[in-house]
């Protein structure tokens, strides 16, 4: 039964993936069916010929949409959050990547959790971004946006990087290490957690910063307020360009001397799960944590 809530969906796809096509085909018949118009992403709506659809931008989709569904892996549903943060439309993701922790419906069983939600069985939740905005001799450089972190590395060299880190402008430490990850608690099930950052709750208002490989023994992840100013000022002497990257997707070259600076963003993502969602349940699942032990 159509809901008035839902009535315009957009459908974007993952790139490069016939699984994808496959399940946005799947997907498009469901929605027809059950009485919903339909906007699908411009890239992915021309891999399918002759689908009779309107096609949109990403970024439009906001304007025109009351729920946009992903079909991809977390990347996917990262790219869509950082473009559509801005105009608070709820994301809806079917995982056909790896882990899925973002993407929580399985294609098995895709009609029936998306008829659900669109009945109004859901759970909202909203997730704060990270913008990060780099300076040179007091002129802004780059700008870019994070829903799962925005980390500084080396790049392509095997070099360490000299850097001084604040917050709130208080000077915590001068560090030479592979980089820092500056993690929400989105990001906290992702690249951070591999560098051994912490696990956060999503409802926390939170932000790791987690050193890589640093070069003491008594660096250790910090978690601080989430509306921080996080400020990093790469060394002078550092011979190495190293690179800031958000969510992995997006990369700024930075240089000796200039400072990144990392603010939560004005506007959160709005997400949208099955009533089964648990957070705790996703980590055992994806994590491999035991289950049920105790008799």
């Amino acid at each position: 039964m159509n809901t008035d809530n839902f009535r315009n969906i957009g459908l974007i796809g993952r790139m490069g993936s016939a699984r994808v096509v496959e399940t946005v085909r799947r997907l498009k018949r469901f929605l027809i069916s059950e009485g919903y118009h339909l906007i699908i992403e411009e890239q992915i709506g021309a891999l399918i010929p002759g689908h009779g659809l309107q096609v949109s931008s990403v970024k439009m989709m906001g304007e025109v949409c009351d729920l946009v569904i992903v079909i991809g892996g977390d990347g996917s549903l990262l790219g869509a959050a950082r473009e559509l943060a801005k105009s608070d439309v709820p994301l809806l993701g079917v995982n056909r990547g790896r882990l899925g922790f973002l993407t929580d419906i399985s294609p098995d069983e895709m009609e029936d959790r998306i008829s659900s939600v669109l009945s109004g069985e859901y759970i909202q939740e909203k997730r704060f971004l990270l913008d990060v905005h780099v300076k040179r001799n007091g002129e802004p450089i780059g700008f870019g946006t994070g829903l799962n972190d925005i980390v500084l590395h080396p790049g392509k060299s095997t070099r360490m990087i000299g850097f001084d880190l604040f917050v709130e402008g208080h000077f915590v430490y001068s560090q030479r290490s592979d980089g820092l990850i500056v993690s929400t608690p989105t990001g906290s099930t992702a690249y951070s957690l591999s560098a051994g950052g912490p696990l956060l709750h999503p409802k926390l208002d939170a932000i790791a910063l987690v050193p890589m490989f640093p070069h003491t023994l008594s660096s250790r992840p910090i978690v601080v307020d989430g509306k921080s100013e996080i400020k990093i000022v790469i060394g002078e002497g550092n011979e190495i360009y190293p690179q800031v990257s958000c969510d992995g997707q997006h990369h700024i070259p930075v240089a000796p001397g200039d400072t990144v600076s990392i603010t939560k963003k004005p506007h959160k993502a709005r997400l949208i799960h099955p009533t089964s969602h648990n957070f705790y349940e996703t980590c055992r699942e994806k994590l491999g944590w035991a289950n049920n032990l105790v008799n």
